[in-house]
């Protein structure tokens, strides 16, 4: 016989939010994130496109997200994009801090016309992304669809989370990053929901994430 190490509390769960800033030579950013919000956003990054598919994150995935960013797009999108995910999945494993009572897993599939995308998460502490998307179009708008991996790629490696993105239908390039952006909010919306089975337990049997 088997038995965890681990008491579950009855505690309540302290408040899931965070403010990160990150400043380079390339880009200044601050962001505000509450896990346990409505869906209410206020972003700037400087490109229309990526504030759109931000907005997916914050109003599928119940996410309240405050997001400023400052960037050399005179240059191009590439550091603005990828250093919003790495700032983001900085305030991300700040909030979800010791991930007592959480669900861990999330997955979800999310249509959109003709494009269809899977996206499954996991809160493992183990930084990985696989990520299949063919996108028919290089740019959407002023938006350059390679940096959608990007973005993911920071998020990822600074949340710490292991991260699968499949799109598997799709021929308009708006609509196949759209169902990625709002799977990717409600995967993200079921593995940090609290597990009202598991309060103050950490899913894991290493009893650590």
């Amino acid at each position: 016989m088997t038995s965890s190490a681990l008491v579950p509390t009855s505690a309540a769960p302290a408040e899931r939010t965070a403010e990160v800033s990150r400043n380079t030579a390339e880009t200044r950013i601050t962001a505000r994130i509450n896990l346990d919000g409505t869906g209410l956003s206020k972003l700037h990054t400087g490109i229309g496109f990526f504030d759109h598919m931000l907005d997916q994150i914050a109003r599928h995935g119940l996410i309240d997200l405050d997001i400023h960013c400052e960037g050399d797009l005179h240059i191009d999108g590439h550091h603005t994009v990828e250093d919003v995910g790495i700032t983001l999945g900085q305030a991300f494993a700040r909030a979800v801090g010791d991930k007592k009572g959480i669900r861990r897993y999330g997955h979800a599939y999310v249509p959109l016309d003709e494009a269809l995308s899977r996206v499954v998460v996991d809160f493992s502490g183990r930084p990985g992304l696989h990520m299949q998307v063919p996108f028919t179009s290089g740019m959407i708008g002023g938006f350059d669809t390679q940096l959608t991996f990007e973005f993911f790629q920071g998020f990822v490696n600074h949340a710490g989370v292991t991260l699968h993105i499949d799109n598997l239908k799709g021929h308009n390039a708006h609509h196949q990053c759209e169902t990625v952006f709002k799977a990717f909010a409600r995967a993200l919306r079921a593995a940090l929901e609290l597990d009202p089975r598991s309060v103050g337990v950490i899913p894991s049997t290493k009893g650590s994430l």
